[in-house]
């Protein structure tokens, strides 16, 4: 990653992050602030049973492990995107895990690693010195550290990864679906292109922002939708600095009859985009917004556009939170987040770092007093089907590369995100994604190997 770049430039990659990472905004809970009872601490989240109770254990097996706590690392941008979900989720899912018991006696205690967009490694250098693992964060700049967090040993349970050479690393589990080789939107794409707007694949539009980060992606997305049976008719950067007007982009979309577009970027400039178009009188088939557009501010930006244009998003087997009520894993991280952490939003990226939190209490439970690095590695490895208790559509943690198999497509309503009409074949989700892999990934994943190191090394 080369960083000769603007502070504007560097701006438009954290805002470009979410996309990259396969996150989103989310949905704002709106509570008071007193927050509410919420559920007793009883250690069982969603259907998963005592992840978190009372033990007494008596060894200090690990470094950031004591008989008394267990100190583990999250990675966040906060200090300079001023999002705080990683560090929101942390709160509260280790507050109330502490309050059932902690695990197996052992009280959680997150340290918030904030690098600043550009001070990942630096970070990484603490958590190597203190923290037993990385649990539930990350970095739009995230490879920057990935050789250090190896060469020291450090498993990683992130809620997001973005860059190539830290997604599918190892010592890492990723419970986004997806391995580095695939593209995790191949139902999506192949849905979209070939069952509900087969008119579309003629001719499909690529916007994205010019950024190191975004550029693989748009590699990628390319290869993904090709794959899928579309042409790619139109493709373009945008600065990274963002643009003051539209309109020529409109009109080049319009002049080439694009039918499908896919945007890479941030939702802000999507949202004037998309007013450009609907001014001009011009209506796609289908734009996919991706998930950094799910959530109120997109909408609200949009304006009249939400109803002139179709906007569609794959939220990667991720149960709605709109459908809260009706999911009781995605209801608990709502109702906790009333007690814990009132006013606070619920986003899709606070369901990504419970998915990981709740891996990470699993495994850490199951290796008792013995808590060790290997241990908890060797024990999150033999989840073949996780869900977080049911938050998300089931990822084989077993197999660091295998191709996403369940999706499910949102649609931008003036009403809100909705799920769109996409034929769900397994409860909220459709599970029957071809493997699209790509030809060129835009680079490898960092290894053990690649600093020296093996397996066997793990303690």
């Amino acid at each position: 990653m080369r960083l000769q770049r603007t502070l504007v430039a560097l701006t438009a990659v954290a805002l470009l992050t979410a996309a990259c990472g396969r996150s989103g905004s989310g949905v704002e809970e709106e509570t008071g602030a007193g927050g509410a009872a919420g559920p007793a601490a009883t250690g069982d989240f969603g259907d998963l049973r005592d992840i978190c109770g009372p033990g007494d254990p008596k060894s200090s097996p690990a470094q950031g492990v004591t008989a008394e706590q267990i100190e583990v690392g999250v990675f966040t941008d906060m200090g300079f995107s001023k999002k705080s979900e990683f560090v929101d989720a942390a709160k509260v899912f280790t507050t109330w895990c502490n309050e059932a018991g902690g695990i197996k006696g052992r009280k959680l205690v997150a340290n918030t690693r904030d690098s600043k967009l550009l001070e990942v490694r630096q970070r990484m250098i603490e958590s190597c010195r203190e923290d037993f693992a990385l649990v539930g964060g990350g970095a739009a700049l995230d490879a920057m550290g990935v050789k250090e967090r190896l060469s020291c040993l450090l498993p990683a349970f992130p809620a997001q990864t973005s860059q190539v050479g830290n997604t599918g690393s190892e010592l890492q589990f990723e419970t986004v679906a997806g391995g580095p080789s695939y593209s995790p939107y191949g139902g999506f794409y192949t849905w979209l292109l070939k069952e509900a707007y087969p008119g579309s694949a003629e001719n499909v539009g690529v916007i994205s922002g010019d950024s190191p980060v975004t550029k693989v992606l748009e590699l990628q997305t390319k290869q993904a939708l090709t794959a899928a049976g579309g042409t790619v008719g139109y493709s373009e950067l945008y600065p990274a600095q963002g643009v003051s007007d539209w309109t020529p982009y409109a009109q080049a979309i319009k002049s080439k009859g694009v039918k499908g577009l896919v945007f890479l970027g941030d939702f802000r400039s999507l949202a004037k985009l998309e007013q450009v178009l609907t001014n001009i009188d011009y209506k796609l088939d289908w734009i996919d917004a991706n998930s950094n557009s799910y959530g109120p501010e997109f909408l609200q930006l949009a304006g009249p556009a939400v109803a002139g244009q179709n906007n569609l998003l794959d939220l990667g087997g991720v149960h709605p939170l709109e459908k809260a009520d009706a999911n009781p894993a995605t209801r608990q991280v709502v109702e906790l987040f009333k007690k814990h952490a009132p006013g606070k939003p619920v986003t899709l990226q606070v369901v990504r770092a419970f998915v990981a939190w709740t891996l990470f209490a699993k495994a850490a439970s199951s290796c008792g007093d013995d808590l060790t690095r290997r241990c908890v590695v060797e024990a999150a490895a033999k989840e073949t089907a996780w869900t977080g208790g049911g938050l998300q559509a089931p990822v084989d943690l077993s197999d660091s590369d295998a191709p996403a198999k369940c999706f499910n497509v949102e649609q931008a309503t003036p009403d809100g995100w909705k799920p769109a009409d996409f034929k769900p074949d397994t409860g909220a989700y459709r599970c029957n994604a071809p493997a699209i892999k790509f030809t060129d990934p835009g680079g490898k994943p960092l290894t053990l190997a690649d600093v020296g190191k093996s397996m066997s090394d793990v303690k």
